[in-house]
């Protein structure tokens, strides 16, 4: 129930106004986002890459109502590029983005959003580097895998999320599990009926070890979104049965989540990926993250005692 109550919150308007502005929202986003403006970002991009950890940036945004603001959100993705040209990353460095910024949600919005992507794909591979499609809503996976399967065609190094709360993505996973396929493997933040996924948090943890197997026995390159250490743990067994080289897969983590875990993974061997959010618009991505865990929302309502 409080899983749904706050993924509801991140589409209302009033509690937006309400939260955006107060000093303790503030304190508790600063954990999970690195700023809202690209030079924060490249900040803690730096501060990533001494600890031997890769990002991928997202430059925060979803739902645009008009064309306008997906335009706007393509031109910051190639902003973010432009910048990292002189870094000199390659794979290190790439971007994840959401189709919904793109116009995927407006009329007609799958050919707006593979119109408007399809130039951020094109800077990304321009530089060594790639774009990974975050996945939303389960109304959306049929278009957003369609965009996938046409950025591929040109940049087959684009990559692809499954959310293993959805009942259809072991399917995905092994459709996607196909060589130099790269998929990122989450749990799933939004709420999403029994009809299309699982409910129980049991259920979605069985399901994602099911569409882990599938992932490393394949011989893309899976993305091991978590931060259980049970997965990860898991994660490493199947590596080592499947003889992977270290390179042939990572561990992904959110910015701001278990970030001695990140270092000490990545001092250990294990390529890391921090997922670093940014921008003006963290709203919705810090409410999602509130409701995925518990503890989140403890450390939240601690600051909010501890400003008031």
């Amino acid at each position: 129930m409080l899983q749904q109550a706050l993924i509801a919150a991140s589409r209302r308007p009033g509690l937006r106004r309400a939260l955006v502005g107060t000093p303790a929202t503030r304190r508790v986003v600063d954990r999970f986002v690195a700023g809202e403006t690209l030079d924060d970002a490249l900040v803690v991009l730096h501060r990533l890459a001494a600890d031997g950890i890769a990002v991928a940036l997202d430059h925060l945004g979803e739902d645009v109502t008009d064309r306008a603001e997906a335009v706007r959100s393509r031109d910051a993705c190639l902003r973010a590029l432009e910048a990292l040209a002189p870094l000199r990353l390659g794979g290190a460095a790439e971007l994840s983005v959401k189709l919904s910024a793109f116009g995927q949600g407006l009329p007609g919005g799958h050919d707006v959003a593979l119109g408007l992507v399809r130039p951020v794909a094109d800077a990304a591979s321009a530089l060594g580097t790639t774009v990974t499609l975050d996945m939303e809503e389960s109304g959306t996976v049929d278009s957003t895998l369609a965009v996938l399967a046409e950025l591929r065609r040109e940049h087959p190094g684009t990559g692809a999320v499954l959310q293993a709360m959805l009942r259809r993505s072991e399917d995905d996973a092994v459709a996607l599990a196909t060589p130099g396929s790269r998929v990122r493997l989450v749990k799933g933040a939004y709420d999403e009926p029994a009809a299309v996924a699982h409910r129980r948090r049991r259920d979605v943890t069985a399901a994602y070890a099911r569409c882990l197997r599938v992932l490393m026995a394949g011989p893309g390159h899976p993305m091991v979104g978590s931060h259980d250490p049970a997965m990860v743990a898991l994660a490493h067994e199947l590596a080592a049965q499947h003889s992977r080289r270290a390179d042939s897969w990572e561990v992904q983590m959110l910015y701001g989540i278990r970030p001695d875990e990140q270092r000490r993974l990545a001092a250990a061997g294990t390529t890391v990926r921090a997922y670093v959010p940014y921008g003006a618009d963290w709203y919705g991505y810090f409410v999602r993250r509130l409701a995925e865990r518990p503890a989140n929302v403890g450390f939240f309502l601690r600051s909010l005692i501890t400003w008031s």
